[in-house]
């Protein structure tokens, strides 16, 4: 994949609209700390928008020993995106709020059921500068159909807790999590013994969008964070970039989940932009 593959520019988007061009709109706007972001998005969406619950439609909280945010399911995934209205040859394009978070997991997902042309907003809704919308957007049903009823094993390369060793693994939290100093989410602190760290925000310039210096500290490459969430960041970045990165979708919530599976605590190598 190039970076036009995975992600669009607001200038970019604003000509297909302005041109009539088909496309359609995911609003998925989730934070850690507010995972709802279906208020802040009736206050104001790119017109025509459709919201989408990270939680409750990019996750299946049913799934056991997956972490905290588990992969739905296939039939789950294209009965929630023909309610979104995704329509078979319409391209999609996923933006958020908050550091690429819900729009890098949505492009995940859908890439990863076997949608095609779903790009993430670069800048996410910051980079827009056309007017907005209120309230909810109710769409005319759509018709795709995915191709890969279980994600785990879909169209975008995954790896499991017992496969890690075979890979450059990278853990895309912050550092203070990654060092175990603080963990605010899952019972234990620390990291997975070996794994580099590159914190998702390190790659996104101060404008919110895509760096153009990622540096990646392997070609073999897997990606983690607490819940397979921001490591999707890390994952599009680094497949805009020509890197094939695997996804360990259960991350930290699943590894640290088993009292018997190592963990490390400090600092390790670390990899950043430009360094």
């Amino acid at each position: 994949m190039t970076r036009s593959n995975v992600f669009v520019t607001a200038a970019e988007l604003a000509r297909m609209l302005d041109a009539g061009e088909p496309v359609t709109l995911l609003d998925v706007r989730w934070q850690l700390a507010e995972p709802d972001g279906r208020p802040v998005y009736e206050q104001g969406h790119l017109p025509g928008a459709v919201y989408v619950s990270l939680d409750d439609e990019l996750s299946d909280h049913s799934v056991t020993g997956r972490g905290r945010h588990p992969l739905p399911s296939g039939a789950a995934l294209q009965e929630a995106a023909r309610r979104w209205g995704v329509r078979t040859g319409v391209p999609v394009v996923v933006y958020d709020d908050w550091n690429r978070a819900g729009s890098a997991r949505a492009w995940w997902v859908l890439t990863a059921a076997g949608i095609p042309d779903v790009r993430i907003l670069d800048g996410g809704l910051a980079a827009w500068r056309g007017e907005l919308e209120s309230g909810a957007v109710t769409p005319v049903p759509g018709d795709v159909t995915v191709a890969h009823d279980d994600l785990y094993a879909g169209a975008l390369p995954t790896v499991t807790a017992e496969s890690l060793s075979e890979k450059v693994l990278i853990d895309a939290r912050a550092p203070e999590r990654f060092r175990g100093d603080v963990e605010p989410v899952d019972p234990v602190a620390g990291h997975i013994p070996g794994a580099v760290n590159v914190p998702s925000t390190s790659l996104l310039a101060d404008d919110g969008t895509l760096r153009a210096d990622i540096e990646v500290p392997g070609s073999d490459v897997a990606v983690y964070c607490g819940s397979g969430v921001t490591a999707a960041v890390v994952v599009a970045a680094l497949m805009a970039d020509g890197v094939d990165a695997a996804l360990f979708p259960g991350s930290w919530s699943e590894w640290s989940a088993d009292p018997s599976r190592p963990v490390e605590r400090g600092s390790a190598p670390s990899s950043a932009p430009g360094s």
